[in-house]
């Protein structure tokens, strides 16, 4: 595989606020967040349900639209205020890698051909994707598995294709939801620890909002988020025990 630049940010978010509805139906989910992760960086996002942490994850994922605030991906400000970028839809598949908490695999198509279809979407030739696709399920080590189809897998080696896919573009930012929420402990560090082998071997910023506090040494820097409020902890704070 290519190995990435590890110098510079990956992603800067700064003042993201999000507000739903408005007068008395008004909900304040974010306020005023902000949050810098650099190139081979991996970063919990850790709080109570309820927090925040989901909304903070799609609109850094410019997903959602924040209601204020700018988020600047690799140096180029992609949103300021509520307004993104034009070409959005085209630098979100390009730059960032998503994994959730379900691996949310396509059924009908092999482990291989999930991984596959992120390359071939953004334009390249069926062969060169198939390639690259083995290259990632090897580095991940379920190579042997390309050939199956996502209900024959375990949930570790769904995740770990989800992983793939996720990486396939080579993104500049992983966003990670709750990814070991259905795996068991040894399963799930796995998992966390496949974030820090993509961080540190591919230059990519990694951002994992998790309720795991077993993994917790494997990140780099934890963020805490309460009441849509973010603040960087050097601690493991109680809310990261609270489900």
């Amino acid at each position: 595989m290519r190995t990435a630049g590890k110098d510079g940010v990956a992603v800067e978010a700064h003042d993201l606020t999000k507000v739903y509805g408005s007068g008395n139906t008004e909900v304040v989910a974010m306020r005023d967040a902000s949050l810098t992760i650099a190139r081979g960086e991996v970063a919990a996002l850790l709080g109570p349900s309820g927090a925040g942490k989901t909304t903070l994850l799609t609109v850094v994922g410019l997903v959602t639209p924040p209601t204020a605030g700018r988020i600047a991906i690799a140096g180029q400000p992609v949103v300021d205020g509520p307004y993104p970028l034009t070409n959005l839809r085209t630098f979100r598949r390009q730059r960032l890698g998503f994994v959730f908490q379900q691996s949310n695999l396509i059924p009908f198509l092999t482990a291989c051909e999930n991984v596959q279809v992120a390359m071939e979407l953004d334009g390249w030739p069926r062969r060169a994707a198939r390639r690259r696709a083995v290259e990632l399920l090897d580095y991940l080590d379920v190579a042997e598995r390309a050939d199956f189809y996502p209900t024959t897998l375990s949930g570790g080696q769904q995740q770990r294709v989800a992983v793939a896919r996720a990486l396939a573009n080579e993104p500049t930012v992983v966003l990670a939801d709750e990814p070991t929420a259905a795996l068991d402990s040894h399963r799930g560090r796995q998992v966390m620890e496949l974030f820090r082998k993509v961080a540190h071997d591919n230059g990519a910023g990694v951002l994992v909002v998790t309720h795991d506090h077993r993994a917790l040494d494997i990140f780099d820097t934890l963020y805490e988020m309460e009441d849509g409020v973010v603040r960087l902890t050097n601690d493991v704070p109680s809310t990261a025990m609270t489900r």
